[in-house]
């Protein structure tokens, strides 16, 4: 018998008893969806910590200074003003490894612009945040050689500041009140979106360091040049663990410090991001194994029903043989139903995991990616179930005598 002829015949077959047919495909249809749906919502977990270490721009540390102790009592980081901004220049000249490392100052403060206002992130920077962080400028420029130097009372908003405060409107030129302080915005920043943390990193509002130092946090009593966090970026993540020792050694020198409490703190947030994805990804990897359960209990579904099938179709193989058929068609016929089987349960499975995951997409807020490759996986896993399980009951049939099973009842 010819291949498509076979495959003519299982269908026939399955049409028969299109019920139980549909009933021995479910086991491989919950199998597959799952196994889809979980590797889906990994791959988009991934997709988002790649998004995630894109905005921080790379292989990123952030050393914060810390609070000062007490009455057995620490503070909040960056109480204390004990990094510089000399030390991010020390930082960006004595560790050639590092890309650049950027000063910043933060505060809150309320904005007005007309009858609106708003209470945005307020950091003060120079330029070095932008490669620092892969910020891009959406429209308008950085901040100019003088500005900086002078504390000028200039701004650069973030995406959600100029929709909150000028909603459709050009905003490049317009003045805002900082606090008291009148600001020209002279660029707005490109959207990122969300952090790992659920926290809006459009937020912000990014002004010069002097500005925000004197004008905005009151940090007139510190230093003249201190600053509150340096965001150091580094060339190569390769040398992340070399960068992080050489720039602990140089900033306890710079500070004079011997103790085991040092007055900063090094975080890498690349590290940190990349943690909780690899959290992520075991926690959807046991639920994907615990998911492919279903499709081996699909399977000895299907090699039960084909059992049954074989015992209800005896007479059937037997004229079949009477008529010229070799046990190898037999074989093959039973082996193509199971086949059969298991790939339309496995496409029927496809259709309803891209189904959830648009709908977790669009209704929860989850990032789900089918990958091709996990698709032909999953297709080309379901089909070799049905061969495996359906062997059994495929040779079984093959090696009926036909006198046998032409007098069987």
């Amino acid at each position: 018998m010819k291949w498509w002829m076979l495959c003519k015949v299982a269908w026939v077959a399955l049409q028969v008893n299109l019920m139980r047919s549909i009933l021995t495909m479910l086991g491989i249809i919950i199998g597959v969806a799952a196994v889809i749906i979980m590797l889906a919502l990994g791959a988009g977990a991934q997709h988002e910590v790649d998004q995630q270490i894109k905005n921080l721009g790379g292989n990123v540390f952030v050393v914060f200074a810390r609070g000062r102790a007490s009455s057995g009592a620490r503070g909040a980081s960056g109480s204390v003003q004990t990094l510089t901004e000399m030390d991010a220049e020390a930082i960006e000249q004595q560790i050639p490894q590092v890309s650049v490392a950027a000063p910043t100052i933060w505060a809150n403060a309320q904005v007005i612009y007309g009858n609106m206002n708003w209470a945005p992130s307020v950091r003060g920077v120079d330029n070095r945040i932008f490669p620092a962080q892969n910020w891009q400028l959406a429209q308008g420029r950085e901040f100019s050689a003088a500005e900086l130097n002078s504390a000028g009372r200039v701004a650069i908003i973030g995406a959600t500041v100029q929709r909150e405060l000028f909603g459709a409107s050009d905003p490049i030129g317009q003045t805002i009140r900082v606090d008291r302080t009148p600001v020209t915005v002279i660029g707005v920043l490109d959207a990122k979106g969300q952090n790992t943390q659920g926290n809006d990193q459009d937020d912000l509002i990014f002004m010069p360091l002097d500005t925000v130092r004197k004008r905005i946090a009151g940090m007139t009593l510190a230093s003249p040049r201190a600053v509150r966090s340096l965001i150091v970026q580094v060339a190569d993540e390769r040398d992340m663990a070399l960068v992080e020792q050489e720039m602990e050694a140089l900033l306890r020198q710079r500070m004079r410090t011997t103790g085991t409490d040092a007055p900063f703190q090094i975080r890498n947030l690349s590290e940190m991001v990349e943690t909780r994805a690899r959290t992520m990804q075991i926690f959807n990897g046991l639920l994907a194994a615990v998911a492919s359960v279903s499709l081996l209990v699909g399977g000895i579904g299907i090699m039960n029903i084909m059992l049954v099938s074989v015992t209800e179709r005896t007479r059937e193989i037997g004229l079949r043989m009477a008529v010229g058929a070799e046990p190898g068609d037999i074989m093959r016929q039973f082996l193509i139903e199971a086949m059969l089987l298991c790939s339309l349960g496995g496409l029927l499975g496809l259709s309803i995991a891209v189904l959830v995951t648009r709908s977790l997409e669009r209704f929860a807020g989850l990032t789900a990616i089918i990958q091709p490759e996990v698709v032909l996986l999953s297709i080309g896993f379901s089909a070799l179930i049905g061969i495996f399980f359906g062997y059994y009951p495929a040779r079984k049939a093959s090696k009926l005598q036909p006198i046998d099973a032409l007098r069987h009842e």
